[in-house]
């Protein structure tokens, strides 16, 4: 029995294009994919979804392994202006009138209190809890004849009652290498004979001299030796 032949089969191009021309032969359909769809399948699953199947697998990192960011932070442009006006005001207020500018805070700044006081007292002093009844002004002077003028001051000032008195000696800015005159006034205050007399000392204010000047609080009475030593056992 011989094979069946199909009917669709053909045995050259020739033949091929016969069936195309007499479209007896059609080729099956082809759309290319619809983006809109896929599009709208996409917008549809959340946005929370989509960074969790990104994330799917991945671990985060130790903290003990992880370097901190310092951020800077800047002051809004506003305030930042507001600052500086500030700080501007505050310099003008400075060189102008010498507010905000405190001798105590400077290197210049000097001050000492005498046997068995308590320091607050010299801070107090400069503060100008004591009224100033005299001064003295050393300006020009040789040590030695500066020695001896302030020698006479106190004396004058001690005999007359005074306790609040002012030595004007400079702040040796002219001196080569530190302030001598200066220098000199607190050692005849601290090592001299006169520290039996001296409660405190402090550099002045600015209104009376700031750095180039300094406040002595005297004792109306010398202290006494006696004084010393009982005073000094009682505190052991």
């Amino acid at each position: 029995m011989k094979p069946r032949k199909s009917s669709f089969s053909f045995k050259s191009f020739q033949d091929l294009k016969v069936l195309i021309d007499s479209k007896s032969f059609s080729f099956p359909d082809h759309h290319p994919p619809d983006l809109k769809v896929h599009k709208k399948r996409l917008d549809q699953k959340s946005e929370e979804e989509l960074f969790k199947n990104a994330m799917e697998g991945v671990v985060p990192i130790p903290k003990n392994n992880t370097v901190e960011r310092i951020f800077e932070k800047r002051i809004p442009e506003g305030d930042q202006n507001k600052e500086d006006a500030e700080i501007l005001k505050k310099l003008k207020n400075l060189v102008e009138y010498g507010e905000g500018f405190r001798i105590s805070d400077t290197p210049e700044y000097i001050e000492g209190t005498g046997y068995h006081v308590h320091p607050e007292i010299a801070k107090r002093l400069h503060r100008g809890d004591f009224s100033i009844q005299a001064y003295i002004d050393l300006h020009g002077l040789i040590v030695e004849d500066a020695k001896e003028v302030l020698e006479k001051f106190l004396k004058w000032a001690v005999t007359t009652g005074k306790q609040g008195v002012l030595i004007v000696h400079g702040r040796g800015l002219s001196s080569p290498s530190e302030p001598v005159l200066k220098k000199k006034v607190v050692e005849w205050l601290t090592r001299s004979p006169w520290r039996k007399w001296v409660v405190a000392y402090s550099s002045a204010r600015i209104c009376d001299g700031g750095a180039g000047a300094t406040y002595v609080l005297l004792r109306q009475r010398p202290i006494s030796k006696r004084l010393k030593v009982r005073k000094t056992a009682s505190e052991k």
